[in-house]
């Protein structure tokens, strides 16, 4: 708000600030951006500056702080990287030409979205901002990297599919429409928590030209809508040319193998859970890709592996001409190390923010395409045509060659980036400054030989120019009136002659003609690289895939994975398959392979075993080879048989979720429930010890309901691993369910040696108590627990059977009698009489938890 005393510059600065109320105002002001009032409070605690303040000495001084200009994108990266906007303003005219306060307005809004520049290392990562748009049946989601140009439509009958998939695109910022934002802005902070989402507003959106240029191929209402939002925004803060953007192609999630954040976290697939690194994840794995757009690439197919055969076989049938042809493969790849990032270069030359250097960069990229055409053309199979798809673009890299210096400076204003020969009147310029050069040595000859000093010298300086320096002990050595003073130092005096300043006007004059030809030709030149935006885009896009299927082949061959055969049974057949990342992490031959087989007619797995056997790992080695195997990878087995599955649902590991109010327990039922519901017949279910999170009895008899209810109604393949070994008795009345165990051999001494080999039947025990001896309690205690175990044990708990609830109408509390239960007192009868009437077969899990809280009340 402007106040009474505010001068004109803060009368300018406040009404800047009120169209940007939520940024960083970064304020113009010479050669530095100044912070002012509550900005510089704040941005003097984040970025470490000094709190100073304008107008010290009146009643209210202004707290300011600045930052010099040529330093400021470290803090401007600093900011938003801690989820702040910062919009930049600038001087919109010279200030000799203004009348009165000089015009300045914000020329770019910088968000977490929009950020182009990022940290080192990040360069095969996205940079994903949002749009999100309901329509009250479904919502629209529209999401763009602005430093690629990548624009994809989305459209989600669940609002969590929503959130998901922003979860997945580890998306920084979404775009609301205002009119509807504020419910939704409340949705999503719920969904995403403290996740650091930066939620931004966009009004409504006229229609453009080139709205409508980038929405064609777009035809549902809703999308065109939200992607029209998304771009909205972006051209509202960026102000500047977007050229590079792409027409947003629209796509299915269903399109694609689905599964969710839960999943992508249980299985470390980009990530260690635990370091939060990529070291340690399946993609830190798999990653031998030689460019930052092949690094890109092969994440997007990592999250969104494929569901058409066709699709996945042309991807692997790469992976195996590669693979079988090492030579060819590694010729390749010594020529993508040359390959710079032609995604983000293309996007710099549109927006107009490429320097020379990029330019040559561009240049050496383009010079590595003919060789890799050469190089893929000589091999056989599908290689030589995979070549023939790229675009060596020879007329653009000969004009960057012929243009452009080979080591360019950074400055693209001062000169010295056009090679001789390439402009007539730049090297006549040259010849000036050349012959100017020449002139002043022979001057400063001349002079020392008329003055008879020796240490004379012809220099220059930035404010004075060039000047004549005589040292103050030779000053008595010239003859009066020879040169006129311009300056005095402590040991000596600078001169000038008429002769001096005429060519001082001639070499600045050059000097500035040249710098200024030479900015304008390289204009030129890159503007002939904007205007092929799309051929380097495309050429992109192919060099990308070759680069990602070069190096799934080279990781093939390093860690010894097969191509994966599908067939249209719902059979499972890997032999020896092995947990990828586990297996790197582990000496040569120590890690233990499994053979995984379910046959058409079995769609259940029981696990059992001891902790820390290895069931988690079969299990989560199951999943990756599914994921490698659809993404169009080879994967890690001596052979592996799938059919293509359509979801992925995990539950593995004991996550709590304490900021949406959530225990450990309800997170575990939230998860089987997302897999009981939206599970398919082509799914590939995991789940890991559910039920351990609540007492024996309630998590027995959610298993044991969860079991029925996937074999009744799901059919999914399903690996369930327990600690509930009654629940083993199921396959003896469920044919589709077989039982499993991870082995374990217990020495004469009582120590325990874990196999971890998957062999066929239940596990005798669960060998818990061995377990929790390995890990080194006290014996005192162990032996008090084995005695427990005896005392339990003799009590004969058994799981409840169709059979077993028909014959015996005492019902599941008598069947798990884990502790002796009196059944004479009438609290008791109560409870068993009324746990008799419960339907346990065809209870939902969240039925099944409100009846159990019902009898806990009663037996209050």
């Amino acid at each position: 708000m402007v106040k009474p005393a505010d001068t004109p510059m803060m009368v300018q600065y406040h009404d800047i600030k009120a169209q940007y109320p939520d940024a960083f105002v970064f304020y113009r002001l010479g050669d530095f951006y100044e912070l002012f009032e509550e900005d510089a409070i704040q941005g003097a605690k984040l970025l470490e500056l000094t709190l100073t303040a304008r107008n010290k000495n009146s009643d209210n001084p202004v707290p300011m702080a600045g930052i010099p200009h040529h330093a400021a994108q470290n803090y401007i990266d600093i900011l938003v990287d801690q989820g702040h906007k910062v919009a930049i303003v600038e001087q919109m005219e010279e200030a000799t030409a203004a009348k009165g306060m000089v015009k300045r307005d914000v020329v770019q809004l910088i968000t977490p979205g929009t950020k182009l520049s990022g940290r080192a290392g990040s360069d095969k990562q996205n940079n994903y901002l949002a749009a999100v748009l309901p329509d009250g049946k479904s919502w629209a989601m529209a999401y763009i990297d602005l430093s690629t140009g990548e624009l994809k439509v989305t459209t989600s009958r669940q609002f969590n599919d929503v959130i998901d998939e922003l979860r997945s695109l580890e998306v920084k910022e979404v775009v609301l429409r205002q009119n509807d934002s504020e419910t939704t802005k409340q949705q999503l902070a719920a969904q995403l928590g403290e996740s650091g989402l930066v939620i931004s507003m966009q009004a409504d959106v006229a229609t453009t030209a080139t709205i409508s240029f980038l929405t064609q191929n777009l035809t549902r209402e809703l999308e065109v809508a939200v992607t029209a939002m998304l771009l909205g925004y972006i051209f509202d803060t960026q102000r500047r040319n977007l050229d590079h953007i792409v027409p947003a192609a629209s796509y299915e999630r269903l399109a694609y193998l689905k599964f969710n954040q839960d999943t992508r976290i249980n299985l470390d697939l980009v990530e260690n859970t635990r370091t939060k690194k990529r070291a340690g994840s399946l993609l830190g794995l798999i990653d031998a890709t030689n460019t930052a757009m092949g690094g890109r690439l092969l994440k997007q197919w990592l999250l969104k592996p494929l569901r058409v055969q066709a699709d996945i076989e042309a991807r692997l049938d790469l992976v195996a001409a590669f693979q079988a042809d090492f030579f060819t493969r590694g010729a390749l790849q010594d020529h993508l190390k040359s390959v710079y990032d032609l995604e983000r270069l293309a996007a710099r030359a549109a927006m107009g923010t490429m320097n020379a250097r990029e330019l040559v960069q561009l240049k050496r990229s383009l010079r590595a395409i003919p060789d890799m055409k050469a190089t893929l053309a000589s091999a056989s199979g599908r290689l030589p045509v995979a070549g023939q798809q790229l675009d060596d673009m020879v007329d653009l890299a000969t004009l960057i060659d012929d243009a452009i210096v080979d080591e360019p400076p950074i400055s693209v204003r001062e000169g010295d980036i056009i090679k001789p020969g390439f402009d007539e009147k730049i090297d006549a310029y040259r010849q000036v400054l050349t012959d100017n050069q020449q002139w002043l040595a022979q001057l400063e000859t001349d002079e020392r030989a008329a003055t008879g000093i020796g240490s004379l010298k012809v220099g220059y300086n930035k404010n004075f120019g060039y000047f004549i320096e005589v040292t103050k002990a030779n000053i008595g050595k010239l003859a009066e009136n020879r040169y006129e003073r311009l300056q005095t130092l402590t040991n000596a005096e600078r001169f000038v002659t008429p002769e001096l300043k005429a060519h001082e006007r001639l070499i600045i004059e050059a000097q500035a003609k040249r710098t200024e030809r030479e900015y304008d030709l390289f204009v030129t030149v890159r503007e002939h690289v904007k205007a092929e935006i799309s051929r380097v885009q495309t050429l992109a896009q192919h060099v990308a895939r070759l680069d990602v299927v070069s190096s799934l082949a080279d990781v093939a061959d390093n860690h010894r994975f097969v191509r994966p055969v599908f067939t249209n049974t719902n059979r499972i057949a890997i032999t020896q398959g092995r947990h990828p990342v586990v297996e790197s992490l582990l000496s040569a031959g120590e890690f233990v392979a499994n053979d995984v087989m379910l046959d058409e007619k079995t769609t259940m797995q029981l696990i059992t075993g001891p902790n820390m056997a290895g069931k988690s790992t079969y299990m989560r080695e199951l999943a990756l080879i599914v994921i490698l195997a659809q993404m169009g990878s080879f994967v890690p087995a001596q052979a592996a048989e799938l059919p293509i599955f359509d979801q992925i649902f995990t539950r593995i590991g004991a996550n709590d979720d304490m900021a949406m109010g959530q225990s450990t327990f309800m997170v575990e039922m939230a998860e089987a429930n997302h897999a009981l519901q939206e599970a398919t017949a082509h799914s590939l279910v995991l789940f890991d010890e559910l039920g351990r999170g609540t007492a024996t009895y309630d998590g027995m008899a959610l298993a044991q309901a969860i079991i029925e209810f996937l074999d009744a109604h799901v059919h999914a393949k399903t690996l369930f691993s327990t600690h509930y070994h009654e629940l083993t008795a199921l396959a003896d009345h469920h044919p589709q369910i077989t039982n499993v165990h991870v082995g374990a051999v217990e020495a004469d001494d009582g120590q325990l040696h874990f196999l971890h080999q998957i062999q066929s039947g239940p596990a005798d025990k669960s060998y818990g108590i061995h377990v929790a001896a390995l890990a080194g309690l006290p014996d005192e205690l162990i032996t008090n627990a084995t005695q427990i175990l005896a005392q339990l044990e003799s009590q004969n708990a058994r799981v409840a059977t169709p059979e077993s609830v028909q014959s015996e109408p005492t019902g599941l509390a008598e069947q798990v009698a884990l502790f002796d239960v009196t059944t004479t007192d009438e609290n008791t009868q109560k409870l068993l009489a009324q746990l008799d009437g419960f339907d346990i077969l065809n209870m939902t899990p969240v039925e099944a938890m409100n009846a159990l809280n019902e009898l806990k009340q009663l037996r209050k």
